[in-house]
């Protein structure tokens, strides 16, 4: 059974394999369409997808440089390792869900299963121990495993530039189905326009609402109907974030009468600061404009004044 066609091949340009991308959803998507990627939600994913933004520019990025750079070396590592050849395949596209993608890091010829590559900090080696791997990552290579019909997928790591690991990933119909189906469903919201039901609470949706709405439309707008159980929930968020922020505060007072006027205090092996910090100026802008409006367009002309695009500010009253 035939699973998957191949769209683009492995040397493509990276502006044909952008175009392809736009046209479906990639395995990098499916943690985004899941909740489970911290720095892209499925609404920002889904304004990308409609273009009604353009998606942030991050080839600048060290991360992103040092991962591509890094790819081939761990390929080869994993190659060494394991004794198993690998190759590059290019993009894949599912022949049942046409909208489905799949850009293979490296496909294992003699298995007809891929490796999925990955390099990360030190900071994240905890995400890694034992059979454990960053949730978004396992979605991925579901989204894989589902594209080609793979049995089972490789992921390979270099954690910190000299930790390496590799392990395998399993077929589970279960979670394949799940994530066909929410990958559907979002692929819906694509088609036809409409925004994902669910907005989380990820500064990614926030920054993406920001850019969606950047107007300013003074009608006032009524909608208690849609949004009075959201304010139910969020006075009674508000309520406990406040409990919660006295308590916190209540434990700092109480540590902080303890330390008195030491800096630096230990407690089961923690250490604890409370520092005077360097007396800080300030310039007031507002001021300097009202009282020597020459000075302040002098230091306007000379670049020394930001002014920042309008924002609109969120409150409930």
């Amino acid at each position: 059974m035939q699973y998957c066609e191949l769209i683009l091949p492995a040397d493509a340009s990276r502006e044909d394999w952008m175009r392809a991308r736009m046209k479906g959803i990639g395995g990098s998507d499916a943690g985004s369409i899941l909740g489970l990627n911290h720095w892209k939600s499925s609404v920002t994913l889904w304004a990308e997808k409609t273009k009604r933004i353009q998606p942030d520019d991050i080839s600048g990025s060290m991360a992103v440089e040092a991962g591509t750079r890094l790819e081939p070396v761990v390929a080869q590592w994993f190659a060494d390792e394991t004794g198993k050849k690998v190759q590059r395949r290019g993009t894949l596209r599912s022949i049942s869900h046409p909208f489905m993608l799949a850009n293979v890091d490296r496909w294992i010829p003699k298995e007809k299963v891929g490796l999925e590559i990955k390099t990360t900090n030190a900071f994240s080696a905890k995400e890694w121990d034992g059979d454990e791997i960053p949730s978004s990552y396992y979605a991925q290579c579901l989204h894989y495993m589902a594209v080609t019909g793979a049995p089972y997928w490789y992921i390979a790591v270099l954690i910190g530039g000299q930790d390496f690991r590799w392990k395998t990933i399993p077929r589970n119909e279960e979670d394949i189905k799940l994530l066909m189906n929410e990958e559907a469903e979002f692929w819906k919201h694509v088609q036809d326009g409409t925004m994902p039901d669910h907005i989380d609470g990820s500064d990614s949706t926030t920054h993406t609402l920001s850019r969606l709405y950047s107007g300013s439309d003074e009608r006032i707008l009524d909608i208690t109907e849609a949004a009075s159980d959201i304010l139910d929930k969020y006075d009674e968020l508000t309520e406990q974030k406040k409990k919660i922020d006295a308590s916190i505060q209540e434990c700092k007072n109480g540590i902080m009468a303890l330390m008195g006027e030491s800096e630096t205090g230990t407690i089961s092996g923690r250490k604890v600061t409370w520092k005077r910090g360097n007396p800080r100026e300030t310039v007031s802008l507002s001021e300097i404009k009202k009282k020597s409006p020459d000075t302040y367009a002098a230091l306007k002309e000379k670049g020394f004044v930001k002014v920042s695009a309008a924002s609109r500010i969120f409150r409930i009253w």
